[in-house]
C-alpha cells in the first residue's frame, strides 16, 4: 500500500514539475475538421491563449475524417504527456460509437476530457435558388422526387447528419446524404449550388444567412437560440416536436494523462474562456461560451452518450 501510495505521489511530483517548467516542444492541437468552420475558429482563438499562458508554441493542425473520429483517433493514440491536445463534437464522442464499425469504438475510455468550451446551433441552409424555402417545401420536394433531395453534412453519424436522418424518420421525406469533412465545404456547395441544402453548424453559414446568399430554414433544436433569435426551429417549421440536443466542442488528452496535468489544463482553459477578449473574438463565431471543467465535463458526455445509444437504438437509424 505504501508503496502504491509513493509512486502515485512521484507521478504527480513529476507532472507538476513538468508544468512547472516550459517545454520548447511544441504542443500538438489537433482540429479533427477541415479549416473554416467552428472547430477551427475556436481552436485558434484557444490555442492562441493556451500558448501564452503556458509559454510555449501550440501548433493548430487539421486533420478531417469520419466526423472528427479520424483526428481524435490521432489524439488518442499520442503519448499522455500533456502535448497532444484536440477538439471533439458529439459526432465522433458520444453518436458514432453506437454504430458497428466506429473508427473510434470507445472514445470516453480512449480519452481524457479536459474541457467543454462551447455549445454552437446547427441549421439547415438551403440555396436560394435551387433549394426549397421552407421546411415544408423540403418535406414535399423530398416525398415528390424519386430520386429524393440530395442534402450535405459534417460527415456520416454527425449530429448533423443524424438530424436529417430524424427528420426523415419523422417525416418519411426521400433525403439523401453527402457526406462532407466539415460544414465548411458543405456551405461552400450550397452556395455554388452543386447540392441544393446541407446540415451545418452555425459558425459556417452565419455569415451567408445574413448577406442573403443563403437561407436558413430551420434550427435542429427544440427550442431557438439566442444567438439567432430570428431563425425558427424546424418544429416550428411544420414538423411538431422535433428537435436534438445542441451541437457542442471540448478539449481532450489522450487517455493516461497525469492528473495534475489535466487539471492545470481544465483550470487554464477555463481562465482563457472567462477572458473579455476571447468572448469577444468567439461571439462572431456564432457559438456560446459553455466551459465546464475536466469531471464536469466527463458526467456530461456520458450522458449524451446514452441518450443517443436510445435514440440510434429506437430510432433505427442507419449510417
Amino acid at each position: 500500500m505504501r508503496g502504491a501510495r509513493f509512486l502515485a505521489m512521484m507521478v504527480a511530483l513529476c507532472a507538476n514539475a513538468a508544468l512547472a517548467q516550459p517545454s520548447q516542444k511544441p504542443m500538438q492541437f489537433v482540429v479533427p475538421f477541415a479549416p473554416g468552420g467552428s472547430a477551427d475558429g475556436i481552436a485558434r482563438v484557444v490555442a492562441l491563449e493556451l500558448g501564452k499562458r503556458l509559454e510555449r508554441t501550440v501548433v493548430v493542425e487539421n486533420k478531417a475524417g469520419a466526423a472528427g473520429a479520424l483526428g481524435l483517433s490521432v489524439v488518442a493514440k499520442s503519448a499522455p504527456d500533456g502535448d497532444t491536445l484536440g477538439l471533439g463534437a458529439p459526432g465522433a464522442l458520444v453518436i458514432n460509437p453506437h454504430f458497428p464499425g466506429a473508427l473510434l469504438a470507445e472514445p470516453l475510455r480512449d480519452l481524457a476530457p479536459i474541457a467543454k468550451l462551447i455549445d454552437i446551433p446547427i441549421v439547415i441552409i438551403a440555396n436560394p435558388a435551387t433549394g426549397p424555402k421552407s421546411v415544408r417545401e423540403l418535406i414535399e420536394r423530398a416525398k415528390a422526387s424519386p430520386a429524393g433531395l440530395t442534402y450535405g453534412s459534417t460527415g456520416v453519424n454527425s449530429s448533423q447528419h443524424l438530424a436529417m436522418e430524424l427528420l426523415r424518420l419523422a417525416t418519411g421525406a426521400n433525403l439523401v446524404h453527402v457526406p462532407y469533412r466539415g460544414s465548411a465545404p458543405a456551405v461552400t456547395d450550397v452556395l455554388g449550388g452543386q447540392i441544393p441544402l446541407a446540415s451545418v453548424d452555425l459558425t459556417s453559414a452565419f455569415p451567408h444567412i445574413e448577406s442573403g446568399r443563403v437561407l436558413a430554414l430551420g434550427l435542429v433544436h427544440a427550442q431557438r437560440s439566442a444567438l439567432v433569435p430570428n431563425i425558427p426551429t424546424v418544429a416550428e417549421g411544420g414538423v411538431p416536436g422535433y428537435g436534438i440536443s445542441q451541437g457542442f466542442m471540448g478539449l481532450f488528452a489522450p487517455a493516461g494523462v497525469a492528473a495534475p496535468i489535466v487539471q492545470r489544463l481544465s483550470k487554464e482553459i477555463g481562465a482563457i474562456m472567462a477572458l473579455p477578449d476571447v468572448q469577444a473574438r468567439v461571439r462572431p463565431l456564432a457559438v456560446q461560451v459553455a466551459y465546464a471543467n475536466s469531471d464536469d465535463f466527463a458526467k456530461f458526455l456520458s450522458a449524451e452518450s446514452a441518450h443517443w445509444k436510445q435514440v440510434i437504438q429506437s430510432g433505427k437509424l442507419i449510417r
